[in-house]
């Protein structure tokens, strides 16, 4: 049956109307994996010899930061890892068991990509300890207890996917850890790293990790078989009905008509209401940068974009595909692009200016700070907003408003178009804050940088126009590609 599985996923993916855009795109990825696989073997290979010249216990220094190594894993997983899943609707009409269905949704997981790139820097760093002397048994029962919680992270991704809260949840409580560590209030590696290292000290301990992991794996399995329904989500709980009528924007015309359903859907659907809770995170990007001496000043540039454009990020970028559930509808009716590209623009620009507001305490590290999150903002309404809604052009995968897995929407709406538009959000303001700094002025990088984010927005009819444009030219393949829903 698993054969069988396979074969249809196959079938899946050669037929998609995006496999001959999206082909360029796999092959770069087939590549970009290759090269962290080299990376991460030869980290494994010398990360030994290189925290020995450093004169630190390898094994011990490698346990210290074993906590922060698993929690970005978790946090690229949750930003990056597709949800691997099958077209379950049709198959629960055929006589197939659920459990061999959930099975094989789990179980190629284990073959992902996310999971085996850690073995590749595990492994090698393990043999390397074992050829230095420490103990065979000791160093197997180290690895398989590390790898365990590699795993623990895969099912986690799955589960935190599927519930809002808990990812809400988990995003806080990083937030929360790291800053406290950062600021030196709490030192969580002062409890983590005994743990870890009780792994090669005590035997026996590894076997917590693995008990852990074979509790989530079948929590992960009951959840997904508890809910393989063909009416899953049908029913609703019966609540009492509000309507808004926000009549305040009709004064606006169309463009009103269009922001009063932006807001609607963004207030209405859990995958919108994570957008509003990824661009307040977005507000805490600055700390990272703001006062750390060992960045370099470049990147100030690079914080006050994102503390300013958390919500163009997470919500302008996937500009139609909020709409896609009904895209095709809207097609059918007399209804300008214009307005449509205008409406979504307006959005990103109060959301933009609410944000520029609200990162105000930023203040306490100086008005040089919080000039360069204004500076930023200008860029992102001048540039950065025409650049998220010409690249929603090329972005083809229909959003599924009621899940909130995903904040940063579907992993296939990358591709090769988008990924190029994508590069001059960061590059150019960083290449010319650079330029400024090189003639030792930052006044002069803010001012190139704001500059562009002027004349950007000088120009935003013509922009408008080639957006509008390229939004027409690619009506038909958009309309198509959101009709495919597995």
């Amino acid at each position: 049956m698993f054969k069988k599985f396979i074969y249809l996923e196959w079938k899946a993916f050669i037929r998609s109307a995006s496999f001959g855009k999206n082909l360029a795109m796999k092959i770069i990825m087939g590549f970009l994996m290759a090269y962290f696989s080299l990376i991460f073997i030869g980290m494994g290979v010398g990360a030994f010899y290189m925290l020995k010249e450093m004169k630190l216990e390898p094994l011990l220094t490698i346990n210290k930061f074993l906590i922060y190594y698993f929690l970005f894993d978790l946090v690229i997983r949750l930003l990056l890892q597709p949800i691997p899943v099958l077209n379950i609707k049709p198959l629960l009409v055929l006589p197939l068991k659920k459990p061999t269905i959930v099975h094989f949704s789990l179980g190629k997981t284990v073959l992902s990509f996310f999971n085996w790139i850690h073995a590749l820097f595990f492994i090698p760093f393990s043999v390397v300890l074992i050829l230095n002397g420490y103990d065979v048994i000791e160093i197997i029962f180290w690895h398989l207890g590390v790898m365990s919680i590699i795993y623990i992270n895969n099912f986690l991704n799955i589960i935190l996917s599927n519930i809002d809260k808990l990812f809400a949840l988990f995003l806080i409580l990083i937030v929360a850890l790291g800053g406290a560590q950062y600021y030196q209030l709490f030192d969580i590696t002062l409890f983590t790293t005994p743990f870890f290292q009780s792994f090669y000290d005590i035997d026996g301990l590894f076997l917590v990790p693995i008990l852990v992991l074979i509790a989530l794996h079948f929590f992960t399995f009951k959840y997904f078989e508890k809910n393989l329904y063909l009416d899953a989500g049908l029913s609703v709980k019966q609540d009492i009905a509000s309507t808004e009528n926000l009549s305040w924007l009709n004064q606006f015309g169309t463009l009103g008509t269009f922001l009063k359903n932006d807001i609607k859907l963004i207030k209405r659907n859990k995958r919108s209401k994570t957008t509003i809770l990824m661009s307040v995170i977005f507000l805490f990007y600055g700390l990272i940068f703001f006062g750390n001496t060992h960045q370099p000043e470049a990147m100030h540039i690079f914080a006050g974009i994102f503390v300013s454009g958390g919500f163009l990020f997470v919500f302008g970028q996937f500009v139609p595909s909020w709409d896609s559930s009904y895209y095709q509808l809207m097609m059918t009716q007399n209804i300008p692009y214009r307005g449509y590209i205008t409406s979504k623009w307006w959005l990103i620009v109060i959301a933009t200016f609410i944000s520029t507001l609200l990162a105000s305490f930023y203040l306490f590290f100086g008005w040089e700070v919080y000039l360069t999150i204004v500076v930023g903002a200008i860029y992102n309404i001048g540039v950065n907003s025409h650049l998220v809604l010409l690249g929603g052009a090329f972005t083809k995968t229909p959003i599924d408003l009621s899940n909130a897995g995903g904040a940063f929407g579907d992993k296939k709406a990358f591709n090769v178009s988008a990924m190029l538009l994508s590069l001059p959000k960061i590059l150019l303001p960083l290449g010319l804050y650079a330029l400024g700094l090189y003639f030792g002025n930052k006044m002069i990088g803010l001012s190139l940088v704001a500059g562009a984010g002027v004349i950007g927005f000088i120009f935003k009819e013509k922009v408008f126009s080639l957006i509008e444009k390229r939004y027409k030219i690619e009506k038909y393949s958009t309309i198509s590609a959101y009709k495919q829903k597995s």
